[in-house]
Parts: structure tokens; sequence; C-alpha cells
């Protein structure tokens, strides 16, 4: 690999690191605030908000000048955001703006990839990529618990800076200033990010010239057969996994009575299961049984509601790694099946674009429906029920779509053999 992935894969590291950090920060800046519940879930829709809004633009804009700035850009909107959290924007207008940054920087991370790396290590950089992903999302959770628990807030607070008055006064302030460092030396590796020499695009005069197109492509790979199968079910996952971290945080506080900090553990238990189902996955699975996988949606959902009849620590610990674990495997092939017919059917480029839209859409829309129905008094198991009840439905639904389309598919393959055999003994 060039030296210049390295760096790049550097600053994708501390940047989601940070990112998963500031959840649990902010989860925890609301709760100490005393905010309802339902303002806790809403922090994952929000932080979805300005992926499916911009969803059109970020890759015209990713492609207007080189990836490392757009990264740098990104990094600097996401610290802005940390610092509205810090000084008196409501957490959650503050965290859409660190969404917006997330939502700018996407596109440029995978985009670089193929201006930086020839085609045949570019499965290998994903890899790396989707690894580093998991890695900081597990180490991520883990930081944000530790720095609001109390030991360690304590000690950050007790640093006091002569004739400054900085006005962080709480454990969740004290570990958002800490995560503005750590975006910083992201930012640090960003201006490191070689300069690839690919000719910028510039972005077009009017915007909105970008909306036919990409609605164009979303209309095509969800009239696709497989293409829907494929983009229905990662896009559920993913809503599923976006709004798990929650759930899991506040699955933990009423059934096991733990902390933000105790809790936060238990969602880096649900990404070892994601990891390690992925990786078997792609040690067994094969693109043309992809489709064989459905069922294992349905019993997310299942096991979602099975959360509420666990109140022990040792046996949730296994039973998340089986949740997650089923994940990991789910989507593995379905991912793949997805970039096959998204690359066949426009471009690798666009169907990474679409892929984004439908997937952060779906974390927007289960996150404001859980969001929802905490803040109608829904108790926290009622929540969670009613949530994998929805997810395994709708996995549900997608199966029968597929044995639908499979059943007219063999009718009409049947129906056309009949008419060659007539044609034949006709002569």
């Amino acid at each position: 690999m060039k030296r210049g992935f390295y760096t790049i894969m550097s600053a994708q590291f501390f940047s989601s690191l940070a990112d998963n950090a500031l959840f649990v920060g902010a989860v925890q800046l609301l709760r100490s605030g005393g905010a309802p519940e339902w303002q806790q879930a809403a922090l994952v829709p929000m932080f979805a908000l300005f992926y499916v809004v911009l969803a059109p633009f970020v890759g015209a804009f990713a492609d207007s000048m080189p990836k490392g700035k757009v990264m740098l850009i990104s990094n600097g909107i996401k610290i802005i955001g940390c610092l509205m959290m810090l000084f008196g924007t409501h957490p959650l207008m503050a965290y859409a703006i660190v969404g917006l940054g997330a939502a700018a920087y996407s596109p440029a991370k995978y985009g670089i990839l193929t201006e930086l790396l020839p085609a045949s290590q570019l499965v290998k950089a994903n890899g790396w990529i989707e690894g580093l992903t998991i890695s900081s999302i597990i180490l991520g959770v883990l930081l944000g618990g530790q720095l609001v628990s109390t030991g360690i807030s304590t000690a950050l607070l007790s640093f006091d800076f002569p004739l400054i008055d900085t006005s962080i006064d709480t454990a969740p302030e004290a570990a958002i200033s800490v995560l503005i460092f750590v975006y910083l030396a992201a930012a640090w590796f960003n201006t490191r990010i070689p300069d690839t020499g690919v000719s910028m695009r510039a972005m077009p005069k009017n915007l909105f010239s970008l909306l036919p197109d990409f609605w164009t492509c979303n209309t095509k790979l969800w009239k696709d057969r497989l293409g829907q199968i494929s983009l229905g079910t990662t896009t559920l996952f993913w809503g599923v996994s976006g709004n798990l971290r929650y759930i899991v945080l506040a699955w933990a506080s009423a059934a096991l009575g733990y902390s933000v900090t105790q809790a936060s553990s238990l969602v880096g238990v649900v990404a070892i299961g994601t990891a390690v189902g992925a990786v078997v996955a792609s040690l067994r699975m094969r693109l043309e049984h992809a489709v064989n996988v459905l069922p294992l949606g349905i019993a997310m959902g299942l096991l979602v509601i099975l959360l509420n009849f666990i109140s022990n620590v040792w046996m949730a610990a296994p039973f998340l790694i089986l949740l997650g674990g089923l994940g990991g495997f789910l989507v593995v092939p379905m991912n793949a099946l997805l970039q096959h017919r998204g690359h066949n059917l426009m471009g690798a480029g666009r169907s990474i674009a679409v892929q984004n839209f439908n997937e952060q859409a779906c974390i927007l829309g289960l996150g404001a429906f859980y969001s929802l129905s905490t803040g109608m008094g829904l108790s926290a198991f009622g929540a969670i029920s009613v949530f994998g009840i929805v997810v395994a439905g709708c996995m549900w639904l997608i199966k029968r779509w597929h044995e639908r389309n499979c059943r007219e598919h063999a009718a009409v393959v049947n129906h056309l053999l009949d008419i060659a055999r007539n044609d034949n003994l006709h002569g």
C-alpha cells in the first residue's frame, strides 16, 4: 500500500472514534440536564438528517476539490458542532451539525481510494476501512463511556487554567472538550493526505440539476428485482444497527440499572458480534446464495424483543454478541449483491450514493419512530418491543416479496419453455 493510504486510515479512525464517543457524551449531557427520554433517542435520527437531505449533493462536493481538503473541512464542521454543544446550543441541534460534517466526509473517504490505489488493491483497502470502522465503534463507545465516568471526569474537571473561565463544569462537557482534540488529530492527518493529481469537477451552478439524476438512479435500483431485495435488506439492517446503539443504552439502564459508562461496554459487545458475523459470512457465503440469509433479518427483529426478558449481564453479553453476529452475517452477502447490481446498473459511485441515502433515511425513520414511541409515554421495554416487531415484520415482507418474484419468474420461464416445445412439435 502507498504511504498516503495509511494516512487516510489514520484520519478515518480518529474521526470515527470521536463520532462514536461523542454520541455517548451527548446522551449523558441530555440525561444530566433532565431531558426526556425521547430527546435522547432523537440523537440518532438527528445525526442521520443531513445524510438524507444532502445525499444528491455531497458526492459532487467531494469531487469538486482534493479529497483530503474535503475531509479537513468536514472535520472542521464536526468541531463546530462540538463547540456549539459545549456553549449552550441544544445537544440535538449541535449533534445534527456533527452529522452534517459526517455526511460530507463519507463520499470523500471512499472516493479517494479509487484515486490513490490501483483496482487490484481496492478490495483490500475497503477491508481495512470496514475493519477500522468497526474498531472505532467499539473503542469509541468505550472511550465515551469512560470519559463521562466519575473518576476520569473528576480528574478532567480538576484542571484549572489561570485567568481563563472555560464554563466546563460537568462530566459530559469535560468529555466533549477532550473529543475536540481527537477531531483535531484527525484534521492534522487530513492535512497530510497527498494530492492524488486527479482533475477536479466543478460543482454545477444550479445544484438542483443534480436531483433528477440521483432520483433516476434510486428508482432504477429499487425497480431491479435483485437490487430491491438487497437494497431493502441492507437499508433495514443499517437502520436497526444505527439505532441499536441507543436501544442498548436505554435497555441497560432500565433492565440492569446501568449508568451510561457501564452500558457503553455492552454497545461495544454488539459491535464485536457484528465483526465476527461479517468475517464468518465472508468465508462461508457465496454471492449466488446471498438471498438465503433473509430469514436472519426476521430473527434479528425477534431477538431485539427478547432483550426485554434478560436481566442478567452474564446472559446479556453472549445474547448481544449473537444479535450482532446475525447482523454481520446478514449484511455482508447482501452488501456484495447490492454492489454487484449497482455497478452493473449505474456504476459504483452512484450506487454508493443511493445506498447511503436509503440506509440513512431508514436510520432517520426508525429513530424518529422509536423517539416518538418514548415521547408518547411508552416505556423503554414497550418501545423496544414495538421496534422489534416492526423490524421483523418488514424483513418478513421482504422475504415474501422475494419468494413471490421467484415464483413469477419460474412461471414465466416454464411458459416460455412450453411455447418452445409446442413450436418444435409443430415444426
